[in-house]
């Protein structure tokens, strides 16, 4: 089969490429139908990662998150037009400790190795998830976030202390709206506070029980366990402040991603017995976790559409183009790609 890619070959430059492709073994033939840019996208689009890092990866087809419907499945388990979420994490070992999105053998889409700006894409039947009946397919275009949210708080489950009654959330964008959504289903009892920077995104958090600035944090032991979802420059204040008024011996649960090295008290970590833990990319089964808490709380998917700015068809190279100029100028919610090339 040919296939056609359309792969990052330098910063904001996209260019057609075709390959004869031969099925694998048991995989699933599908096509791309609704995309969503991601900041790691934009990072290697705007040329914002090391010229070393550029340089290894490109070319390379970006975007990782995904909902594509199946074009042939070699068992007929699937039926053509199913549409599915594929796991851009594609292992190529197992270990019996450490999961296949730690395993530095592991491929994953759009960081290395071709994203999903693609016309079709083979994957494993064994990393695919169906698209969430009662949800909107825009919504399961970025499940991928949401499985990472989900897959930060089963590792929350296995290493926090059981008093679980206040539980805060540091960051006001994406990440931290998804994980303090899936806090609020999985946690309904506990007290839900978020701190941010921006009030009118603050204002959208409408299912906590406290919505705070960061400025204006007064209490010690404001909360049992924490979660993390700055990253960048304000990840140091964030990840500092949270050690500063979490409760003794809590969990700190840091998904931001930062570029540079970021200076913590460890003193107070020491003092105050903390854990602090890092979660990064997802797995099947955080896939199919985020997929049931959507099919069995309709309210949570509701909450977010809220993150669908804006949903872009795209038909040609310019398109692609577009929805990255637009996504740049977003500082909340998700671009979604209409792919109908």
């Amino acid at each position: 089969m040919i296939n056609v890619l359309y792969r990052l070959t330098a910063p904001g430059m996209i260019e057609l490429a075709c390959e004869e492709q031969a099925m694998p073994v048991d995989q699933v033939l599908l096509r791309p139908v609704l995309l969503s840019i991601c900041k790691a996208d934009q990072r290697y689009y705007q040329g914002q990662r090391s010229p070393e890092v550029l340089k290894a990866k490109l070319p390379m087809a970006l975007i990782h998150e995904c909902c594509a419907e199946v074009v042939n499945d070699p068992r007929g388990e699937l039926p053509a037009g199913t549409l599915v979420v594929p796991v851009p994490n594609l292992p190529t070992q197992i270990d019996p400790y450490i999961a296949e999105n730690y395993l530095p053998a592991s491929k994953f889409r759009s960081s290395g190795f071709d994203g999903y700006l693609q016309e079709y894409v083979y994957a494993p039947r064994d990393h695919l998830v169906c698209a969430p009946r009662n949800t909107l397919p825009e919504v399961s275009a970025f499940l991928e976030l949401i499985s990472v949210s989900a897959h930060a708080i089963s590792r929350f489950e296995r290493i926090a202390h059981q008093r679980r009654e206040r539980l805060a959330v540091w960051g006001d964008g994406n990440v931290g709206y998804i994980t303090a959504l899936l806090l609020r289903a999985f946690y309904p009892n506990a007290e839900l506070i978020v701190l941010g920077t921006v009030f009118e995104k603050l204002s959208l958090f409408s299912f906590a029980d406290r919505r705070m600035h960061v400025d204006d944090v007064r209490t010690k032991n404001l909360c049992d366990h924490a979660f993390e979802c700055v990253g960048g420059a304000g990840a140091r204040a964030a990840i500092n402040q949270m050690i500063d008024v979490i409760a003794p011996e809590g969990a700190l649960s840091l998904l931001g991603v930062s570029e540079n090295f970021v200076d913590i008290n460890t003193r107070m970590v020491l003092e105050k017995g903390l854990r602090l833990f890092g979660s990064s990319r997802s797995g099947t089964a955080d896939f199919a976790r985020a997929a049931e808490i959507l099919e069995r709380d309709p309210h949570v998917g509701q909450a977010l559409e809220r993150l669908v700015a804006q949903v872009v068809r795209v038909r040609s190279i310019a398109d692609i183009h577009k929805a990255f100029a637009l996504d740049a100028q977003q500082n909340f919610g998700k671009t979604v790609l209409e792919w109908q090339i």
